[in-house]
């Protein structure tokens, strides 16, 4: 072990950066003073969260008066406990918060490796990154492990090679910017990670040691079927939102971002492609351009190519069909189409007065069954011409021979 004095630039660099060291224990009093001592070795910006403890904690708190000691009478949950931290530090003016469970699993000389990827790479959520595969791993802690990373790439599209961990290092104002969680226990701590990474925070790792004590002197608070539960629950409800609402929603942000010739060197000339796989694209586009899912269209769009493996870009791109100087045709055409089917008499032309969406309401079920019908033609159609089009543009010209 080092001496103190080569762990001064970290005392210094944390002091600059503020960042500070959030200690929640519940319970922990065999690994709790050791885990404390080890902290300051490396900084005195230390914020202890006694979680209800009914243990010897609160007299080993007092031997540490001197630092920032927060303590919740009933036991809340480590989220809960977090949160109550993650607000103090902020009070305090920190702009980072390492996280360290005080169970004895992590080790404090592993501080260094978060100063130094926060330094190269600032508004990050650093996770340290155990070695699962090391010797006297619980089996049930592999299988959570593989569990959370499988579902944490659903939710986000990122690969990270620990999102258990419970030691991290913390962006405050970023988390601020979430106005509120749902969660208090150890799911919090997959919710605030799946959030943070919707809002574009960089998801980053290092590299860390983790300890695990022999099964007759292990203490843990983690619940397998209760809080494992829980934590599937919340990962469930990412997922849903994930698909349905988030992760399009960035995907469409992406691509508002990108010029019209980008689009089309990317997506067309540059593709990879297969022109069937380009023109199904468009017909899916221009289908859920013309579904009656106003305001939904384009996520829907984005959201079907991506559970077919279609160009989502394309999809997106088509399914702005029904912007405003074409939205009067479309329900239009879609009333006309549902008049065939259902039979009755269409009173209305395209860019009249009568046609708004008081009349759709009057009119439901045929403007329904209609835009059903249209999107249908219409995808086929569209869908036919780009295919068209695609043999014409892209056919390659043969080589000359010498």
């Amino acid at each position: 072990m080092t001496g103190l004095g080569d762990r001064t630039p970290i005392r210094q660099k944390m002091i600059a950066l503020k960042c500070c060291v959030i200690i929640p224990t519940y319970n922990n009093d065999r690994t709790l003073d050791k885990i404390i001592r080890g902290v300051l070795e490396y900084t005195d910006q230390i914020i202890i969260v006694n979680d209800g403890c009914t243990d010897s904690t609160p007299l080993i708190l007092q031997n540490y008066s001197f630092l920032q000691i927060l303590t919740i009478h009933r036991n809340t949950g480590k989220g809960h406990a977090l949160r109550v931290a993650f607000d103090h530090a902020l009070s305090l003016g920190y702009y980072y918060a390492i996280t360290i469970d005080s169970d004895g699993q992590h080790f404090p000389e592993d501080i260094p490796l978060f100063i130094e990827r926060i330094e190269k790479e600032p508004d990050s959520i650093i996770l340290g990154a155990r070695n699962m595969a090391q010797v006297g791993v619980p089996g049930t802690s592999n299988f959570g492990h593989n569990f959370s990373i499988f579902w944490f790439k659903v939710e986000t599209g990122l690969n990270i090679p620990d999102v258990q961990t419970g030691y991290r290092l913390y962006p405050l104002n970023r988390i601020h910017e979430i106005k509120q969680f749902f969660t208090v226990k150890f799911e919090f701590e997959v919710e605030v990670l799946v959030r943070l990474a919707w809002k574009g925070v960089r998801v980053l790792s290092v590299p860390i040691r983790i300890y695990y004590a022999p099964k007759e002197e292990r203490v843990t608070h983690f619940r397998k079927v209760r809080d494992f539960s829980r934590v599937s629950i919340v990962n469930t409800i990412m997922v849903f939102m994930a698909l349905l609402w988030i992760r399009p929603l960035i995907f469409v942000r992406n691509f508002k971002r990108r010029s019209f010739k980008e689009f089309i060197r990317e997506n067309i000339t540059n593709s990879k492609d297969s022109n069937s796989k380009i023109a199904l694209s468009v017909a899916v586009g221009a289908f859920m351009g013309v579904m009656p899912i106003w305001g939904w269209q384009m996520l829907a769009a984005v959201a079907v190519a991506s559970f077919f493996r279609l160009n989502r870009f394309i999809a997106l791109a088509s399914s702005n069909i029904s912007i405003p100087p074409l939205l009067p045709f479309i329900l239009f055409l879609s009333y006309f189409s549902g008049e065939l089917v259902l039979g009755g008499s269409s009173d209305i032309q395209p860019y009249t007065t009568n046609i708004s969406l008081a009349w759709v309401k009057q009119n439901l079920l045929q403007y329904l069954v209609g835009s059903l019908v249209f999107g249908f033609l219409l995808a086929i159609t569209m869908g036919s011409l780009t295919y068209l089009l695609l043999q014409i543009l892209r056919r390659q010209k043969p080589q000359k021979i010498n």
